[in-house]
């Protein structure tokens, strides 16, 4: 696959995982919280952080009745409506600048995720380097070719969408001039188990859409998204906070800081990890063949004394003949005295 910049990050195999630290509503309407976990990202060494952009308005209807209230008692936001799950959560539009700008000071890129033409409007003046699509709004062809129309690389979470349905997401967007795209797997579960994870799909997503592929990872811990990484995910996005128990509406199935940082190490680990098909020696391991198994003369033998069992056998280190040779060694004499713990060799052997 090509890969591409976002920013000054290289996406793709020959770069390290690319990892986005998902604010979401994390920030519990706190400017001074949102710019800690923004700090806490950086230092935790994620390489973007990303926001949601919309208001409740631009989500759903101000209504509490019917499908616009959460009833599943299964739901972590069981017993509210839309509206307000959205007005709780959403990120005030005039926070992006400040927050964008200590993440750029931090050494991080900031982008995010718009939710209708307004939003992208807003991210556009703010010079936004790439766009996420949430997963479900992949399905909505003409946001997708709104966003795909700035020509910045846009990655979208593929969630529930069937391929029938995510071939229309991706012929809108390259048709609408997207050329740097990355798919995410993705669960739409909060959270998601790693039995519904599926990253099995990471390279069917790759060989289908030929493009970069990654993980939006809902689940606990790191374990996932460090599978995803082995099977060939480029970029993967986890939702943070900075302590799952002072809540937000995000909160519960979010990194903390020092989870951030495993995250950040160890899918750079299962990336070097990868390497290539190879077999025999590495020039790292050239040192490590003395410690194999070889023949070696464990008693004092006088000239013409046979090899026996009792006085040849495969030990370490390596220095001597390969242990393959014993059975051929077994009856042929010494041709001259050999002293106990000599690496024995051709030379040595009538």
């Amino acid at each position: 696959m090509t890969s591409f910049k976002i920013g000054n990050r290289l996406i793709g195999a020959d770069a390290p995982p690319f990892i986005i630290a998902e604010m979401s509503g994390n920030h519990n309407q706190s400017l001074d919280m949102a710019l800690q976990i923004v700090e806490a990202a950086a230092k935790a060494g994620a390489h973007a952080l990303k926001l949601q952009t919309y208001t409740a308005e631009t989500m759903t209807l101000d209504l509490s009745e019917g499908e616009f209230f959460i009833k599943d008692p299964n739901s972590l936001w069981a017993g509210t409506s839309l509206y307000a799950l959205y007005e709780k959560a959403h990120t005030p539009w005039e926070w992006h600048a400040p927050i964008f700008a200590r993440a750029k000071e931090l050494g991080m890129l900031a982008f995010s995720t718009p939710f209708d033409d307004s939003a992208v409007d807003f991210l556009e003046s703010l010079d936004v380097p790439a766009y996420k699509i949430a997963s479900f709004e992949n399905t909505d062809l003409p946001l997708i070719r709104r966003v795909a129309a700035t020509g910045k690389p846009l990655i979208i979470s593929t969630g529930m969408a069937s391929i029938a349905e995510l071939d229309e997401t991706v012929r809108a967007a390259r048709e609408a001039g997207c050329k740097d795209l990355v798919l995410l797997k993705c669960t739409s579960t909060y959270p998601a188990t790693p039995a519904n994870s599926n990253v099995r799909t990471i390279p069917h997503l790759r060989e289908l859409f030929g493009c970069q592929v990654g993980l939006s990872d809902h689940s606990m811990g790191v374990g996932v998204s460090v599978a995803a990484v082995a099977l060939g995910a480029t970029v993967v996005e986890k939702h943070f906070t900075l302590d799952r128990a002072a809540g937000g509406v995000d909160a519960s199935f979010s990194l903390e800081p020092a989870e951030l940082a495993s995250l950040v190490v160890e899918t750079e680990r299962a990336w070097q990890a990868m390497g290539q098909v190879h077999y025999g020696v590495t020039e790292a391991e050239r040192k490590s063949l003395v410690y194999r198994r070889s023949l070696y003369v464990t008693q004092d033998m006088v000239a013409g004394e046979p090899f026996t069992t009792a006085n040849l056998r495969a030990i370490r280190p390596g220095l001597g003949l390969a242990p393959k040779h014993a059975e051929t060694l077994l009856g042929r004499r010494a041709r001259h005295a050999i002293t106990r713990g000599t690496p024995l060799d051709w030379s040595l052997v009538e």
